[in-house]
């Protein structure tokens, strides 16, 4: 079940070990793609792609820096170039900014918005027409528990926004390609047990916890494996929908 093998993925955002990217792009080397590691730190990809290598998987690194259309239009040439085809490409590039509105200034929501939804926009538009040629694709795109309920733990207005901006691009792009053989979903995750959760103190983390069903984060293996699944041929009639990954915390 969920075999990739032979299937080339680009993983934006994954030469992180902060985030969730590295363990994407470590599932789906798991199950048998070929893994693009793209990110705009070479050390941290440099560590994700050798992860993966000495897992047994395959992998290779590209700078990336998603706001950028001349480096996402050179990483997508060069992927094509190098290994014929790209089959997944997983929007997980972000970033957050704990901010009230009242504080917030253009310059801080230009800058989630840049990352978290143009950067998604370029990347997005830059695989298509390989995938159209193919006549198969699979895009998943990171939103956040934060677009569906107001707000979270880490991320201010702008973030949200950014993140609720995601999920409705999703549902018009799924239409415009469903012909194709190209299907668009988002994941959705509420808390995660990154580095940046163990940041909390103690009286705000046991809150955040409280409010979850579960009475726990979520693993980012959890949040992988949602990814792997939609990445798969077995999901080939699900497009336009989100995977809420939460715990219980936002129900629809």
């Amino acid at each position: 079940m969920f075999e990739l093998t032979n299937r080339v993925a680009i993983v934006t955002g994954s030469g992180s070990a902060k985030g969730i990217g590295r363990t994407i792009a470590l599932t789906l080397a798991r199950q048998g793609a070929k893994v693009v590691v793209a990110d705009i730190n070479l050390d941290g990809v440099q560590e994700t792609v050798n992860a993966i290598k000495e897992a047994g998987g395959e992998a290779f690194g590209v700078e990336l820096n998603v706001t950028s259309w001349e480096s996402v239009h050179a990483m997508v040439e060069q992927v094509v170039r190098s290994l014929g085809r790209i089959d997944i490409l997983v929007n997980n590039a972000g970033i957050s900014q704990k901010v009230t509105v009242e504080d917030m200034t253009l310059e801080d929501i230009t800058r989630i918005f840049n990352v978290n939804m143009f950067g998604l926009f370029l990347c997005t538009q830059a695989v298509l027409e390989t995938m159209k040629k193919q006549k198969y694709g699979r895009i998943v795109n990171l939103s956040s528990v934060s677009a569906k309920r107001g707000g979270g733990v880490f991320g201010g207005a702008h973030y949200s926004a950014s993140k609720a901006a995601v999920l409705g691009f999703s549902k018009n792009l799924a239409r415009e390609v469903a012909q194709d053989g190209i299907t668009v979903n988002s994941v959705a995750p509420g808390l995660v047990n990154t580095d940046i959760w163990k940041s909390l103190d103690r009286v705000t983390a046991d809150s955040v916890i409280a409010s979850i069903p579960m009475g726990r984060p979520g693993e980012t293996e959890e949040i992988a494996s949602a990814i792997a699944f939609l990445a798969s041929a077995e999901a080939s009639y699900i497009t336009g929908e989100e995977i809420d990954i939460n715990g219980g915390s936002h129900m629809d």
